[in-house]
Protein backbone atom coordinates (compact mmCIF):
# COMPACT_ATOMS: atom_id res chain seq x y z
CA UNK A 1 0.00 0.00 0.00
CA UNK A 2 1.03 3.30 -0.84
CA UNK A 3 2.00 5.98 2.16
CA UNK A 4 -0.18 9.24 1.75
CA UNK A 5 1.77 11.70 0.43
CA UNK A 6 1.62 15.32 1.69
CA UNK A 7 3.02 18.33 -0.21
CA UNK A 8 4.73 20.61 2.00
CA UNK A 9 5.25 24.73 0.72
CA UNK A 10 7.27 26.62 3.26
CA UNK A 11 9.97 29.34 2.27
CA UNK A 12 11.34 28.32 6.19
CA UNK A 13 14.09 25.50 6.42
CA UNK A 14 13.33 24.85 9.96
CA UNK A 15 9.83 25.16 9.49
CA UNK A 16 10.17 22.31 6.52
CA UNK A 17 12.31 20.15 8.70
CA UNK A 18 9.63 20.08 11.32
CA UNK A 19 7.05 19.43 9.63
CA UNK A 20 8.50 17.15 7.40
CA UNK A 21 9.73 15.19 10.75
CA UNK A 22 5.98 15.26 12.03
CA UNK A 23 4.30 13.83 9.10
CA UNK A 24 7.08 10.95 8.33
CA UNK A 25 6.84 9.96 12.15
CA UNK A 26 2.80 10.20 11.36
CA UNK A 27 3.32 7.95 8.75
CA UNK A 28 2.81 10.15 5.26
CA UNK A 29 5.08 10.48 3.01
CA UNK A 30 6.04 13.86 2.53
CA UNK A 31 7.44 15.78 -0.45
CA UNK A 32 9.11 19.50 0.70
CA UNK A 33 9.18 23.01 -1.57
CA UNK A 34 10.51 26.05 -0.75
CA UNK A 35 7.98 28.14 -2.48
CA UNK A 36 4.41 28.84 -4.88
CA UNK A 37 6.14 28.42 -9.01
CA UNK A 38 8.11 24.78 -7.03
CA UNK A 39 4.65 23.94 -6.08
CA UNK A 40 2.74 24.71 -8.74
CA UNK A 41 5.89 22.66 -11.19
CA UNK A 42 5.20 19.90 -8.49
CA UNK A 43 1.77 19.55 -8.74
CA UNK A 44 2.15 19.86 -12.67
CA UNK A 45 3.46 16.22 -12.27
CA UNK A 46 2.65 14.44 -9.09
CA UNK A 47 -0.74 14.87 -7.28
CA UNK A 48 -0.59 14.98 -3.57
CA UNK A 49 -3.07 13.88 -0.92
CA UNK A 50 -2.65 17.19 1.03
CA UNK A 51 -0.69 19.88 1.30
CA UNK A 52 0.07 22.56 3.43
CA UNK A 53 0.49 26.05 1.78
CA UNK A 54 2.96 28.73 4.34
CA UNK A 55 0.91 31.85 4.06
CA UNK A 56 4.09 34.12 4.50
CA UNK A 57 6.59 33.56 1.69
CA UNK A 58 8.55 35.61 -0.81
CA UNK A 59 6.69 36.04 -4.75
CA UNK A 60 3.89 34.38 -4.49
CA UNK A 61 2.12 33.86 -0.46
CA UNK A 62 0.17 30.76 0.06
CA UNK A 63 -3.35 32.09 -0.33
CA UNK A 64 -2.35 33.69 -3.87
CA UNK A 65 -0.84 29.90 -4.28
CA UNK A 66 -4.17 28.32 -3.17
CA UNK A 67 -6.12 30.19 -6.21
CA UNK A 68 -3.72 28.70 -8.58
CA UNK A 69 -4.19 25.34 -7.06
CA UNK A 70 -8.01 25.75 -6.89
CA UNK A 71 -8.04 26.74 -10.71
CA UNK A 72 -6.72 23.46 -11.37
CA UNK A 73 -9.99 20.90 -12.17
CA UNK A 74 -8.25 18.12 -10.68
CA UNK A 75 -7.29 19.94 -7.32
CA UNK A 76 -10.83 21.50 -6.48
CA UNK A 77 -11.14 19.01 -4.35
CA UNK A 78 -7.72 18.78 -2.42
CA UNK A 79 -7.54 18.78 1.01
CA UNK A 80 -5.35 22.32 1.75
CA UNK A 81 -4.53 23.32 5.33
CA UNK A 82 -2.60 27.19 5.92
CA UNK A 83 0.08 27.67 8.11
CA UNK A 84 0.49 31.10 9.42
CA UNK A 85 3.17 32.62 12.05
CA UNK A 86 0.09 35.05 12.84
CA UNK A 87 -3.46 34.71 14.56
CA UNK A 88 -4.90 37.44 12.53
CA UNK A 89 -8.62 37.10 11.71
CA UNK A 90 -8.54 38.85 8.26
CA UNK A 91 -5.74 36.31 7.25
CA UNK A 92 -7.92 33.40 8.23
CA UNK A 93 -11.02 34.91 6.32
CA UNK A 94 -9.01 35.69 3.28
CA UNK A 95 -7.85 31.91 3.96
CA UNK A 96 -11.25 30.09 4.29
CA UNK A 97 -12.75 32.44 1.35
CA UNK A 98 -9.95 30.76 -0.65
CA UNK A 99 -11.04 27.61 -0.24
CA UNK A 100 -8.84 26.12 2.60
CA UNK A 101 -10.51 23.02 4.80
CA UNK A 102 -7.45 23.64 7.76
CA UNK A 103 -5.42 26.23 9.48
CA UNK A 104 -2.46 26.07 11.57
CA UNK A 105 -1.37 28.82 13.62
CA UNK A 106 2.63 28.38 13.87
CA UNK A 107 4.56 26.92 16.34
CA UNK A 108 1.68 24.26 16.04
CA UNK A 109 2.88 20.90 18.48
CA UNK A 110 3.05 17.69 16.37
CA UNK A 111 -0.05 16.72 17.48
CA UNK A 112 -2.24 19.82 16.59
CA UNK A 113 -0.43 18.97 13.10
CA UNK A 114 -0.88 15.36 12.99
CA UNK A 115 -4.58 15.65 14.30
CA UNK A 116 -5.82 17.99 11.78
CA UNK A 117 -4.17 16.06 8.78
CA UNK A 118 -6.16 12.91 10.08
CA UNK A 119 -9.13 14.41 10.69
CA UNK A 120 -8.92 16.33 6.97
CA UNK A 121 -7.83 13.15 5.33
CA UNK A 122 -10.67 11.06 7.32
CA UNK A 123 -13.27 13.40 6.21
CA UNK A 124 -11.90 13.71 2.49
CA UNK A 125 -11.89 10.31 2.15
CA UNK A 126 -15.89 9.92 3.33
CA UNK A 127 -16.91 12.48 0.73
Amino acid sequence: MTKTRILIVDDETNNQRILSYTLNKGGYETIVVGNGDAALHYLSEESPDLAILDVAMPGMDGITLLHHIRAIQRYRALPVIILTGSGDDAERIRAEEAGIQGFLTKPASSKTILDTVTQLLDSNAKD
